[in-house]
């Protein structure tokens, strides 16, 4: 392995990052390529196992690098953005990358509504609402994990139509135009169930983005939407005036 002449004050570890980068910034790394293991970047900078893998572990909370149990660390496949001042339909968004859209339905009937559901709907706890949970995968790789709540006032016949053959989206979007919406994103350590279906590891975060539509008066549907992600949190929105639903949120206020 041959090394750029490091910085002198530079920590080991970011020594590292640094090389990994400009080798993927110079295109020697490309998605999907097998980066140095720890043995491998202990021997070549002179560095503890420690730093080494702090350097690894760094640049996959980045979202630079991914690692699969058993086989390795590789370079992550290019990012996709989501775009937090528009509702897109996820099988347009892959399609228009050039790629196939698929999905898993694994959940999708009719449940009593807890505390927090009932608040993100404005509806009465118990009220019987409509859940899906859905994965949704780009040329087979799982993407996104949805999670979505629906409004029978809004969409009574959202449950009957075929998940594989139409999105959640594209469906509520032509019987429920959206008229105001928002969304909260944050960083999250994901669930184990969550982490099977998006194949990641359990140190890799993920991003979660929280979002809730209006159409007219009612909301329509509230949705967790869990894609492998950064550390970050942005929220956008077009309704400023309506109480925060905190509950799915994670905060100790409502």
């Amino acid at each position: 392995m041959k090394r750029s002449a490091p910085s002198p004050d530079m920590p080991h570890y970011q020594r590292i990052k640094e090389h990994i980068v400009t080798l993927i910034a110079e295109g020697k790394l490309k998605p999907g390529d097998r980066v140095y293991s720890e043995s491998e970047l202990v021997a070549s900078f002179s560095v503890s196992r420690m730093t080494a893998n702090r350097a690894l572990r760094e640049l996959m909370f980045e979202g630079i690098l991914t690692r699969s149990a058993g086989l390795g660390t590789f370079v992550s496949s290019q990012r996709r953005d989501v775009d937090l001042l528009q509702i897109r339909n996820i099988a347009d968004e892959i399609s228009e990358r050039g790629r196939r859209h698929t999905s898993r339905v694994l959940v999708a009937d009719r449940i009593l509504a807890d505390a927090r559901v009932a608040q993100a709907l404005e509806l009465p706890t118990n009220a019987e609402v409509m859940h899906t949970l859905i994965v949704h995968l780009e040329d087979g790789e799982p993407i996104q994990v949805e999670e979505r709540y629906v409004n029978p006032a809004v969409a009574p016949d959202y449950l009957s139509n075929d998940f594989n053959a139409t999105t959640p989206n594209e469906y509520l979007t032509r019987v429920a135009p959206i008229t105001e919406f928002e969304h909260f994103v944050e960083a999250i350590k994901a669930d184990a169930v969550t982490r099977k279906l998006l194949d990641v590891s359990s140190d890799q975060p993920c991003l979660r983005v929280f979002r809730r539509t209006w159409s007219g008066e009612l909301v329509c549907t509230c949705a967790l939407l869990t894609y492998p992600g950064n550390k970050y949190r942005l929220e956008a929105g077009s309704r400023r005036s309506r109480k925060a639903a905190s509950a799915f949120l994670g905060d100790s206020k409502s």
